[in-house]
């Protein structure tokens, strides 16, 4: 069965080139990202390794931890990260999954038999503090991530999580924000939105991003 958001993220132990991951243990209170990967030593696997291994302050400042896997064994994944290190002018420090017996391959629903039978595609879960799948990205193995788009996401769920707003389509941080249709009492949004809010329609009213530094007019 596949997963689907606001299911509980399956628990796994498994090796990785940090040690055994006790996937739940390992995750603590932070959000996670776990990213799969066709194969080792492939050209879009390797800018994807690279480019979250340059964001690792960006994730830490939103409290999450990045964790990759694809089906090839400890060792390859080991000389793997010395060409990303090289050739992406990075340090990766997250750990990479080897996961050579598909344990968590299946789990996740990782491998798309139309698309190919022993590969994984490039699968994409973000998991809260609670271990519940907060979002699904799926791309086929030709494509790329956006991992902008995934700190996007990202920062919108966390603010969303805190404040009853959602984001509006092409949100960035510190953009106006939908207060949610189901607020309505006036004392209530008064509280929570003391910057105030534009009432374009009954059931789209935009406000200031709470968590920006926002200082009117």
């Amino acid at each position: 069965m596949s997963l689907r958001l606001g299911d509980t993220a399956p628990d796994f132990e498994q090796e990785s080139t940090e040690g055994t991951i006790r996937f739940h243990d390992w995750l603590g209170d932070s959000w996670g990202v776990l990213f799969s990967h066709p194969a080792d030593f492939t050209p879009v696997c390797t800018t994807e390794l690279g480019l979250t291994a340059k964001l690792h302050k960006e994730f830490a400042r939103r409290n999450v931890k990045p964790i990759a896997l694809s089906v090839d064994p400890l060792d390859s994944h080991r000389e793997w990260i010395h060409d990303i290190n090289e050739t992406q002018e990075c340090t990766v420090t997250f750990p990479i999954i080897a996961d050579a017996d598909r344990t968590v391959s299946t789990l996740y629903d990782m491998i798309h038999p139309n698309a190919d039978d022993t590969l994984t595609v490039r699968s994409l879960f973000v998991i809260d503090p609670q271990k519940k799948v907060r979002l699904i990205i799926t791309y086929p193995a030709s494509t790329g991530r956006n991992f902008k788009e995934v700190l996007r996401v990202i920062d919108s769920l966390q603010l969303t999580d805190e404040h009853k707003v959602a984001t509006p389509g092409n949100w960035e941080k510190g953009e106006d924000v939908v207060i949610v249709p189901s607020l309505q009492d006036e004392d209530e949004i008064s509280k929570r939105f003391p910057h105030g809010y534009k009432k374009v329609r009954h059931y789209l009213r935009m406000t200031p991003d709470p968590h920006s530094n926002w200082s009117g007019d």
